[in-house]
């Protein structure tokens, strides 16, 4: 690129200083197009395409080949070529081209000024009285700022009234102070080493906070929410929850096109070039169910990453190169020309509002201090930080401007200044009378009529989950039929469905029968449900088929779902593009915006999880800790040991156990509700359960309970089809809840007295260990108990069943290996509940690296040592724990 976009002028902005041959630079190139020196005073006709001539259609080529420097070689360098449509090309030329148009009046110019002062003297501010303290401030950026709300503004003039913001730290502080306008006070109290911390989380650093914040616009004279999403050091992991969340406001409220709702994302240069996810990202941009149609992404590029060059940082030219993929136009601007950067957040504004897809605003900058202000820049790069010693303040340069021009006086600029001073110094009077950091008001997606005015639960009970016999019949019929005519569906979806309805006239359920009961009785009272990711419309194991295809018509579907009732809540049921990472940060935002929405997402395979470990490791397990805000998204996990090999049966659930919360060492002591008050306290619900019947309890409980906990379920793949894996209606019927523990109710249960050992275990191995119980006829010497709520752990009912066969030995049965699944979880808990005075013998796969064998054979034979193990009587005797 051929502009002057670089403010420091040591670097290029780009890594690529190749300038093409055809281009006229000097005026021995005008023999490439057979021009020579006499043809500059020479006339030539315009085409249609540009816009340089203003109301001229002749130019002389000295005057065209000016006007082109003008508009392409200043402080703004434009990508849009590579844009496969016409129209949009010719928009950004008579955006760019336009004689004169990137004129300011004189009004405009101090509405700039006074915001590049707020943003300028804020940093200055922190640094004067916090000269020691990290911050990740915004200088050698500062306007960034005017540039956030110059596009709010555009954007609130187009009838935008909401606008969710994803950020990392850098300016963040400034952002919160000047752009969603926190009260200065809250900012600076968080600075004061005594401020304690109310007792409702462990909270998070300063520039990590969000915040939710309703207020007119002073441009518009509108109102505007702004609501600037928490997130964690892990730079552009909010990017798929702010799309998300934004989302989610479109379509609770109906806006189909994104005309009320927008997004708008900041990025660090070496972060959007090296981080995945922002790929990830653009590619939902555009996705029926997952576009927020148009983001605005706005890049600091400070023109290093921490301590990194960008020559060894990304191999394309620009930090920007991947918006590119999605034909989003990219604007790269001198970030020292405060009017060029506002002129592009104008067009960029006007861009998302006319063709309401992704636009890139590069601001090329610098950073005036090292990666935090305790950092020492030049040991790296010392030639750049000399250069940023010299380099003149943009303040500076602005404010002088403008008293040359006489738009303002010195005396004018000063008296702005010290007004923005006082205003921090009062404010910073009044923090240090704050003595108590309450996080929740910094939260960033609050819902108002869902918790008391303190932010807590309305109460601590739910009603019971089971249903009507006419809805379980109801759902039953239309889960097995198609609501549409002269619908033609495949033969073996239509023998499914037959087989369905089968089930439903001997009111019973197999495991897609019970999730279309849970769905449809949450959907019935209003509730939406929206279930996301890979193959989820049919489901990795064609069990599901929520949305029937015609075999005859191309792109004709039928969603029997949205055919229940006449007046009940849609259905979503969406296949995810190829991402595991963007979709499950996607619906984590999603579920932020209600707490009356089912929000699920689906994994192809359980492992699969792990590509999006950052999500649930910064932001499902701890966020309401870090950030006080519910969460009730559900993470559907097939799991089981099925001889499909190490990548196709291991969801993991030791790590999920590992980063729950609940004490091994202590049994709860609860004065109500030990179930409610046990699931109000932990971070996140894991189940695996073993009948459709509490698989739809559990679904339906996620809804009922008076607050909101994120739910993994490891969900099943052989039990989908399994004939003893079914539910009765009996199990649903009205007054029935969830069983977070299923005791055994066959003989054993009859006589416990006479019961030798009591197996304890979870999921698909439950069927594996009453068939070979069966087989070896010890159903009265053996009691098999599943925990199907394994955290919080049962500790009042595995002691309830501890006390009944108090004459047992108790065994923890697993199918996994001995170091994953659920064994180093469960263990200390059963010695808590029999307060040590009794041994929990393990019975499974001894410990391994790899998740599962890839051999069928292996597989078969580890399965038939343990299941002799768990019904060899005498396997623990002498045996010391």
């Amino acid at each position: 690129m051929l502009s002057q976009l670089d403010p420091l002028g040591i670097l290029e902005a780009d890594l690529d200083s190749f300038v093409p041959s055809d281009l006229i630079t000097t005026i021995d190139k005008l023999g490439y197009y057979g021009l020579d020196e006499s043809d500059l005073n020479r006339s030539f006709q315009l085409p249609p395409t540009t816009f340089i001539g203003g109301e001229n259609t002749t130019l002389p080529l000295k005057e065209i080949i000016h006007r082109l420097e003008t508009s392409y070689c200043g402080h703004i360098g434009v990508e849009f070529m590579f844009i496969n449509n016409v129209d949009q090309c010719q928009w950004i030329r008579q955006k760019i081209e336009t004689p004169g148009i990137m004129q300011f009046t004189n009004a405009e110019k101090r509405t700039l000024l006074a915001r590049l002062i707020r943003s300028t003297r804020f940093e200055d501010f922190l640094a004067r009285k916090w000269s020691s303290e990290k911050r990740f401030g915004l200088e050698g950026c500062e306007v960034l700022i005017p540039a956030l709300k110059t596009i709010i503004d555009k954007s609130s003039a187009a009838g935008i009234d909401s606008v969710i913001m994803g950020m990392p730290h850098r300016g963040r502080l400034n952002v919160l102070a000047n752009v969603i306008r926190k009260d200065l006070d809250q900012i600076f109290c968080q600075f004061d080493p005594k401020l304690e911390a109310a007792d409702e989380g462990s909270g998070d650093v300063k520039y990590h906070l969000g915040m939710y914040h309703e207020r007119i616009n002073r441009e518009t004279d509108k109102n505007i929410t702004l609501s600037l999403m928490a997130n964690p050091s892990h730079l552009e992991a909010v990017d798929p929850v702010v799309q998300g969340k934004a989302k989610a406001e479109q379509f609770y409220r109906g806006d189909t096109q994104g005309k009320k709702v927008m997004s708008i994302l900041i990025h660090g240069d070496a972060a959007f070039a090296g981080q995945g996810v922002v790929y990830e990202t653009f590619h939902l941009s555009e996705l029926p169910s997952y576009t927020t149609h148009g983001t605005i992404h706005v890049v600091v590029n400070n023109q290093i990453g921490f301590t990194t060059d960008p020559r060894v940082a990304r191999s394309s030219p620009y930090p920007t190169d991947v918006a590119r993929v999605v034909n989003a136009p990219i604007f790269h601007v001198n970030a020292d020309d405060p009017e060029a950067v506002i002129y592009v957040c104008r067009m960029a504004a006007e861009w998302r509002t006319t063709f309401n897809k992704d636009v890139v605003i590069d601001l090329v900058s610098y950073r005036r201090f090292g990666h935090n202000e305790m950092d020492e820049p030049m040991f790296t790069q010392p030639l750049m930080y000399k250069q940023i010693h010299r380099q003149e303040h943009v303040l500076k340069k602005y404010s002088d401007k403008l008293i040359v021009e006489g738009v303002v006086t010195l005396q004018e600029f000063e008296e702005e200044v010290a007004k923005y001073d006082k205003i921090c110094e009062e404010a910073y009077t009044s923090s240090k009378d704050e003595k108590i950091l309450h996080i929740r008001h910094w939260l960033d997606s609050p819902w108002p009529d869902f918790f008391t005015t303190d932010g807590e639960p309305k109460s601590m009970s739910y009603v019971p989950t089971g249903l009507d016999e006419e809805v379980l019949q109801h759902i039953g019929q239309t889960a097995s039929s198609v609501p549409l005519e002269d619908f033609k569906i495949h033969p073996g979806v239509s023998r499914i469905l037959r087989g369905r309805a089968d089930l439903v006239k001997n009111r019973q359920m197999d495991w897609a029968l019970g999730e279309y009961m849970a769905f449809g009785s949450l959907l019935k009272d209003d509730i939406h449900v929206r279930l996301s990711g890979q193959d989820v419309e049919r489901g990795t194991f064609s069990h599901r088929h929520h949305v029937l295809h015609d075999q005859e018509v191309d792109k004709r579907i039928c969603v029997p779902m949205n055919h229940l009732w006449a007046n009940q809540a849609p259905y979503t049921v969406c296949n995810s593009s190829l991402s595991e990472y963007g979709v499950l940060g996607f619906e984590l935002g999603f579920a932020m915006a209600s707490p009356n929405a089912l929000i699920l997402w689906e994994a192809q395979f359980g492992d699969f999880h792990n590509t999006a470990q950052c999500i649930i490791d910064q932001f499902i397990s701890p966020g309401q800790a870090k950030w006080v805000r519910n969460n009730g998204i559900v993470l559907l996990l097939p799991h089981g040991m099925e001889g499909m090999g190490p990548e196709h049966s291991l969801a993991r659930p030791e790590r999920f156990l590992q980063m729950s919360k609940d004490d091994p060492d202590h049994f709860p002591e609860f004065s109500g509700d030990f179930e409610v008050q046990q699931l109000n306290d932990c971070n996140w619900i894991v189940v695996n359960c073993s009948t459709p019947a509490n698989y739809c309890h559990v679904l339906r409980r996620q809804i009922l309970l008076p607050f909101r906990k994120p739910l993994i379920i490891f969900t099943p793949k052989s039990l989908l089809r399994h004939p003893d894996a079914r539910s009765s209606f009996d199990d649903l019927a009205k007054g029935t809840k969830f069983k977070r523990l299923i005791p055994d109710e066959g003989i054993a249960s009859q006589n416990p007295a006479q019961v030798k050992r009591v197996i304890f275990c979870t999921g698909k191995v439950y069927y594996e260990l009453a068939k070979e119980r069966k087989q070896q006829k010890m159903e009265k010497d053996v009691a098999i108990i599943r925990l199907e709520q394994i955290s919080p752990f049962p500790f009042d009912l595995v002691r309830a069943e501890a006390e009944k066969y108090a004459n047992a030995e108790l065994v923890w049965c697993q199918e996994e290996h001995k170091n994953m699944g659920y064994y180093d979880y469960v263990r200390p808990r059963f010695l808590t509940v029999v307060a040590n005075k009794k041994s929990i013998w393990y019975v499974g796969r001894d410990p391994a690296a790899a998740p599962a064998t890839g051999n069928k054979s292996t597989h078969l034979n580890e399965l038939k040592r343990f299941m002799d193990t768990a019904f060899n009587l005498s396997a623990f005797q002498g045996k010391d724990l």
